[in-house]
């Protein structure tokens, strides 16, 4: 056994130990909402290294990585037993996505993923790419995974290697180790992405958040965020959809929007993360925001504050897709702690921590966009003058 792949098998084994053992540290929150975390939970580095590296020293003699791992982004996120779930999706150097279950004790450190990749069984129509997928405990008794499949468009022309075709996939699964794959989601649209299943039936049938589109990119005559009820979830078949949250000129949401995670029940309604997406001269620009809707009517929009959430800020800035956040997990505790995962510039994944009390008072508080600058000037005019008049 050589002296160099010893030396370089220890020294991989010693980094990849302190990455996973390494402690999270809350930082100082200047807007009150949440605290973000001083470093991501989930890299490509913390793919095992049993993914990446043949430890056989007669076929890797230099301890090369064999198999690379680019990004870790976008996680669904549950917790099952008091421990912390994240089902994320993995990229190779190779760009194909595929999802992997990391788990962690604390929930802001120590995520440590499993030694075998999940093994997502395929539907007739083979799936090209697989990605992003929301987590919902259904009052069915199982966990589903909604997710994005992606297919060539098979009616792309000649050379095009780009056009492709994107559907609401769906898994359902007991433990996240074993998964069933159902038919993927039926709607009237050309193309779905960020879809999620509500926890709760409605008027006794599955409620799905959609987000129609007509293209693969471009959510076209899409309107927002949808909402459709099905019957089955085998298969799952959404006759009409109406719009929730839409989509408005000069907003962060004026290109498209979708839904997060499953929203949170709460005593006013269900408290909803999702993105939004606007156009910059350097490109999409994606953030965080949040609503809440009825409680007996989850459809219903009750209010709606202005603006982010969660933008991105320092590295989160940097990436392979850079200036974005993304938000496709999150934890509610029964004790009233909730846990965000959201994703940068599609690279690594990160925590922010905050209470449901503290989301209800943002979203309950916080003024709507009027979407003009004059009113915007008002509403603030208005906050200083309740300010100078109580401080005086």
């Amino acid at each position: 056994m050589s002296t160099l792949f010893e030396q370089r098998k220890k020294q991989i084994e010693e980094h990849y130990e302190a990455l996973i053992s390494r402690k999270n540290e809350a930082l100082f929150s200047e807007n009150g909402i949440y605290e973000r975390y001083a470093n991501p939970v989930l890299t490509h580095a913390h793919a095992p290294l049993v993914w990446r590296y043949d430890f056989n020293p007669e076929t890797n003699p230099y301890f090369m990585e064999r198999i690379g791992v680019n990004a870790a982004f976008n996680p669904g996120a549950i917790e099952l037993d008091g421990k912390f779930y994240l089902v994320a999706r993995m990229e190779g150097v190779d760009r194909k996505s595929f999802f992997a279950v990391a788990e962690s004790d604390s929930g802001v450190d120590g995520f440590r993923l499993w030694d075998h990749p999940v093994v997502m069984p395929e539907t007739e129509e083979e799936d090209t790419n697989v990605y992003d997928m929301r987590l919902t405990k259904h009052e069915d008794g199982w966990i589903y995974g909604v997710f994005c499949t992606e297919r060539k468009d098979p009616d792309a022309a000649p050379g095009d290697l780009s056009s492709a075709v994107a559907q609401a996939g769906i898994a359902r699964t007991r433990d996240l180790k074993t998964w069933e794959r159902l038919p993927d989601l039926k709607t009237s649209s050309a193309q779905q992405r960020n879809v999620v299943l509500h926890p709760e039936f409605v008027d006794g049938k599955y409620a799905f958040y959609t987000r129609p589109q007509d293209g693969f990119i471009d959510a076209g005559s899409g309107g927002g965020i949808g909402w459709g009820l099905s019957d089955s979830m085998n298969p799952a078949v959404i006759e009409s959809e109406a719009m929730i949250d839409r989509r408005y000129y000069h907003t962060i949401k004026e290109v498209k929007n979708g839904q997060g995670p499953a929203p949170i029940k709460t005593e006013k309604g269900w408290l909803h993360i999702a993105h939004g997406v606007r156009n910059t001269a350097s490109g999409l620009r994606y953030v965080v925001y949040a609503f809440l809707t009825d409680l007996q009517d989850p459809s219903k929009l009750l209010h709606a504050p202005a603006g982010h959430l969660i933008a991105p800020e320092g590295e989160e800035r940097i990436g392979d897709v850079s200036n974005v956040v993304f938000i496709n997990g999150l934890i509610a505790r029964e004790n009233g702690d909730v846990y965000l995962y959201y994703a940068s510039s599609d690279t690594r994944c990160h925590v922010a921590t905050t209470t449901v009390d503290r989301l209800l008072d943002y979203v309950l508080n916080t003024p709507e966009d009027p979407l003009r600058s004059y009113a915007c000037v008002q509403q603030r005019i208005e906050l200083i003058n309740r300010n100078l008049e109580f401080l005086s």
